[in-house]
């Protein structure tokens, strides 16, 4: 599970960095010592778990937990704090786990425990692919200054999602709507694959996968998506690389 630490004192990050590392199949991505910037982290991460402090200066972890979970595909949270009081506030955010300081690796291994069983539990394996499956609905609506437009399904390229509008991009031109990539990617599976956090790509016309240039390989933005009629380059995010390969791979093979 990827994971990112927030918590203000940086002996306490230290703290758990060092007790997660004795955890195998658990990778710390990144740290931040706020609210606003977890936010930003996470966004950019997507991290599978957040361990998160829950009062820091300005934005505290109650805020933090209560905007992830209003995320498309939000990350598990285990609360870390020295004051026993805020366990109600805790849950209330909807935290899959409370851990008070100092926290003992034996309590840290019982979270983490916890959160693999609500994570199998909760979120199914992605459909597989099928050609001929059919989608819940064979138009997307967009309204435009001319009036309603229909967009067949089939004519869509991909989704990309920004702040309150996603962008529809098909054999025709681009339409925008308001609906949510997380609806869109139910409504849609499994015609439709998700690439990152913003995008989601029609399987039928991905072309390729490629490395961008001078990119890192611990670049979140290290990857990018072709896909055909169109010479957009769709971000691809690590979370998101591994299902990428398995679909070109099966598709390969096929």
């Amino acid at each position: 599970m990827r994971v990112v630490i927030v918590d203000d004192e940086p002996l306490a990050r230290e703290r758990l960095r060092r007790l997660m590392a004795e955890f195998p199949g658990y990778e710390v991505i990144g740290e931040a010592g706020d609210g606003e910037t977890a936010l930003d982290l996470i966004e950019d991460e997507e991290p599978d778990l957040v361990l998160l402090d829950v009062r820091m200066g300005g934005v505290d972890g109650i805020t933090v937990a209560r905007q992830l979970a209003q995320l498309d595909t939000p990350p598990a949270v285990i609360f870390t704090t020295a004051y026993a009081e805020h366990a109600l506030s805790a849950f209330d955010a909807q935290a899959d786990a409370y851990l008070l300081k100092p926290i003992r690796k034996e309590k840290l291994r019982d979270a983490l425990l916890k959160v693999r069983k609500l994570s199998r539990a909760q979120k199914p394996a992605p459909p597989a692919h099928d050609p001929n499956a059919k989608p819940a609905r064979e138009f997307i609506l967009a309204t435009t200054r001319e009036g309603l437009v229909r967009v067949p399904v089939d004519d869509v390229l991909y989704f990309l999602a920004d702040q309150k509008y996603t962008t529809v991009c098909h054999l025709h031109g681009e339409v925008l709507i308001e609906e949510s990539l997380k609806t869109l990617e139910e409504d849609l599976a499994p015609l439709f694959l998700r690439i990152h956090r913003k995008a989601l790509v029609a399987t039928k016309y991905i072309a390729s996968l490629e490395r961008r240039r001078g990119a890192e390989e611990d670049d979140d933005s290290a990857h990018g998506l072709r896909v055909r009629h169109s010479t957009a380059l769709l971000p691809v995010s690590r979370r998101r690389l591994s299902e990428v390969r398995r679909f070109l791979t099966h598709e390969g093979e096929a």
